[in-house]
């Protein structure tokens, strides 16, 4: 056996992800938590098997074969969540975008095809993975089709059914049968569970051999007794829980061969539904637009750029510093840009250690004949240049949470004035149900430009430098593009606004507020220490009281902060009404897919 072919249960992942993720959506509304679950799965799949063969099975609306021998196959079976249903085109273009063949048939379910291309892949001389977490799948195993399931990282065959069951894939169908399958209303004999059924199948073998052997069983007075009342319906519940391996599908297998991706409609996918990291990674590389980014270090081109910057009557500003809160940095450089696709960078704070090395690594290099130059202004005399520029009212300033640059200013006795834009609080106002309005999430949505990270210039984990640590060269680009890009998207939002007529807010509401809630920030806020600890002692006890009545009335002890036990509490087991989804949700759901 050579080539292998993944046979993918997307029926079964759709619900895996939708229940598995919840309260995902987009800002519009839009329905994503299994959309992306399944994504991820797909993506998990690929990267780490490879596959060169590939279908993905999806269940077709209506009856099957099964519906003919049993009418109330699935009849308690709920109808699909309207944020599921809403979900399936997506996830159909986003396998075709993979270009990954889709394979559906009415009067079959998912199962059935899966079982049918498994026999084929044997037959043609595949290996067969089916990728599924669905227990019915066990009785198609054999030497050559396995069952992988990604979201459990475990591998089924033949030897692990023997160890947990002591039986072979044929036998499955049997202990299927016999115990039955709420989920799908099949009957299988009341009162026999799968302990009950294993004893039976390890003793008589299948079904038939049970009730071949039925007398032997007359000892065991209730266990006879269903089974001789439940005969019928034993051999029937076997019959549903068979997977057809027979349905007429094409057999053509270089049909399956995988394809490279449609990077172009997967990015537009991934950005309509807003998942931003996935956007990232299958947006690609923009022709590349030429920057001038550069560090100013010499005192009198510092002043060149001030003078520039008075001219242009509006830059951007942006801080570098050692620390992500304020009151606890110290400024390691500042970053300006007054026009698109340009930025400066003066250094004021780098380490002069760091940046020149050990005293043997110095050695060496002057032993180089190049020894190593640190170039930085002095810090004192860079604030004083600055000063007038960012004090003066007239000049207008745009920041990226400039709050943040305002108190690191103010610890250095410059207080910014003529604040006129926040890129961060203007997305926020266009955008109020996006999930996040980092300076990289604005310039992917708006620029359709993937930043330099923090951790791309300064590394991760345990090896991460601080901002100060990292050479000056190698400080420019990061820091110059947080100003460009600010100023860049100062404009979009601008229109943005207007269009929404919220320039009003920002203007006088919002940015008036940023100096005062800044001084607050650095100010603190007094409280009573004593006091706070006694509320906590007393809140503590008046919720073990609570807990105590909760569970008195529940009649047990269970996590009331988990939604899954409160709502078996509530719905179950205490019977309250559950509400029912209505007509008007359902049609703004709808709404908001076109």
């Amino acid at each position: 056996m050579g080539k292998t072919i993944y046979l993918i249960d997307g029926s079964a992942y759709l619900h895996r992800a939708f229940h598995a993720i919840r309260s995902l959506s987009t800002s519009k509304g839009i329905p994503t938590n299994a959309t992306f679950g399944f994504t991820r799965i797909l993506l998990k799949l690929i990267k780490e098997k490879e596959p060169e063969y590939a279908i993905v099975f999806f269940d077709v609306k209506g009856p099957t074969f099964r519906h003919e021998m049993f009418e109330d196959y699935k009849a308690n079976r709920p109808p699909m969540p309207d944020e599921m249903a809403l979900q399936i085109p997506y996830i159909k273009k986003i396998v075709s975008a993979f270009n990954i063949p889709l394979v559906e048939q009415t009067g079959f379910e998912a199962d059935d095809l899966i079982g049918t291309y498994a026999r084929l892949a044997e037959e043609k001389g595949f290996n067969a993975v089916m990728v599924t977490g669905d227990k019915d799948f066990m009785q198609l195993v054999t030497d050559n089709s396995v069952i992988w399931d990604p979201m459990k990282e475990k591998f089924i065959d033949k030897e692990s059914i023997k160890q947990k069951f002591n039986l072979i894939p044929e036998q499955i169908i049997d202990m299927l049968g016999l115990c039955g399958d709420s989920a799908d209303n099949i009957p299988g004999v009341p009162g026999i569970g799968p302990k009950t059924a294993l004893k039976l199948l390890n003793e008589f073998s299948s079904i038939k051999g049970i009730y071949e052997n039925i007398d032997s069983i007359k000892k065991k007075k209730s266990l006879y007794k269903k089974l001789t009342e439940n005969k019928d319906q034993a051999f029937l519940s076997r019959k549903l829980v068979v997977i057809d391996k027979f349905a007429e599908v094409e057999e053509n297998f270089e049909k399956f061969k995988l394809e490279p991706f449609d990077n172009e409609k997967l990015s537009s996918l991934f950005k309509e539904l807003e998942f931003k990291n996935l956007y990232r990674e299958f947006a690609g590389e923009k022709p590349a637009v030429p920057k001038d980014y550069k560090a100013v270090t010499e005192i009198s081109e510092i002043k060149k750029l001030v003078k520039k910057l008075e001219k242009a009557e509006i830059f951007a500003v942006d801080t570098e510093t050692t620390s992500k809160h304020p009151m606890n940095a110290s400024l390691v450089g500042m970053s300006f840009s007054y026009r698109e696709n340009q930025g400066f960078y003066i250094p004021v704070g780098h380490d002069r250690r760091k940046q020149e090395g050990t005293e043997e690594e110095k050695k060496e290099e002057k032993g180089k004949n190049n020894e190593k130059k640190f170039v930085q202004p002095d810090i004192n005399k860079v604030l004083e240049i600055v000063k007038p520029l960012l004090e003066n009212r007239k000049i207008a300033k745009i920041g990226q949470n400039i709050k943040y640059d305002y108190i690191i200013f103010a610890k250095y006795g410059i207080k910014i004035r003529g604040i006129a834009f926040d890129t961060m609080i203007a997305s926020y106002l266009v955008n109020p149900t996006r999930r996040g309005h980092s300076l990289d999430s604005i310039a992917m949505d708006l620029l359709d430009h993937k930043t330099i990270k923090y951790e791309d210039v300064t590394g991760k984990g345990k090896n991460q430098k601080g901002f100060g640590e990292i050479p000056v060269e190698e400080a420019v680009d990061y820091a110059c593009e947080d100003a460009d890009i600010t100023f860049m998207a100062s404009k979009i939002l601008k229109k943005k606004l207007g269009e929404k007529e919220l320039l009003r807010l920002l203007e006088e509401i919002e940015i008036p507020l940023i100096p005062v809630l800044a001084k607050i920030e650095m100010n603190g806020i007094k409280i009573d220490k004593h006091k706070l600890e006694k509320l906590s002692e007393i809140f503590g006890e008046e919720l073990a009281e609570l807990e105590k009545e909760i569970f008195a009335m529940a009649g047990e002890k269970f996590n009331i902060n988990s939604p899954k036990q409160l709502g078996e509490i509530l719905f179950e087991k205490l019977k309250l009404p559950v509400q029912k989804k209505t007509k008007k949700k359902q049609a703004i759901l709808r709404i908001l897919m076109y």
